[in-house]
């Protein structure tokens, strides 16, 4: 859930095209980049940052290049057609193909490969192992 923010509720939008920006690894060595379009939750994020930490007990460094900042609102059940729009209910990140979700750094490879197919479990969205690369 984001500190402040500008609007209490926001429009749904669309998710166009693929990511231009934070679609390379910057932080660790490997990451998990999405490849499809969604709307990721902040219950998903937090699972996935759960997930990872559970699993490597301490060792490495996990980054999560993703924040929810979109509020979606929804109305009560059984209520009425008018009245308005409903109350923010949960926050979501927008996601683009090719966006880094999360990343990881001080695992070998195979640690990394088996920590990032946890987390892909609790995502909405289709991800693929990615790792840096050298300039």
């Amino acid at each position: 859930m984001p500190k402040r923010q500008k609007y209490r509720k926001s429009q749904r939008g669309k998710i166009r095209g693929k990511a231009n920006k934070g679609n390379t690894v910057a932080f660790g060595e490997y990451g998990l980049q999405s490849t499809q379009a969604g709307w990721i939750n902040s219950r998903q994020i937090e699972a996935g940052r759960i997930t990872s930490a559970h699993f490597l007990k301490g060792s490495g460094k996990v980054h999560i290049r993703i924040f929810p900042h979109k509020t979606v609102t929804a109305t009560p059940q059984e209520t009425r057609m008018g009245k308005g729009k409903g109350e923010p209910e949960y926050y979501v990140a927008c996601v683009k193909p090719g966006t880094v979700l999360y990343e990881i750094g001080g695992v070998p490879k195979e640690v990394a490969k088996q920590v990032m197919n946890r987390i892909s479990h609790k995502m909405p969205v289709r991800c693929r192992f990615v790792e840096r690369r050298e300039e």
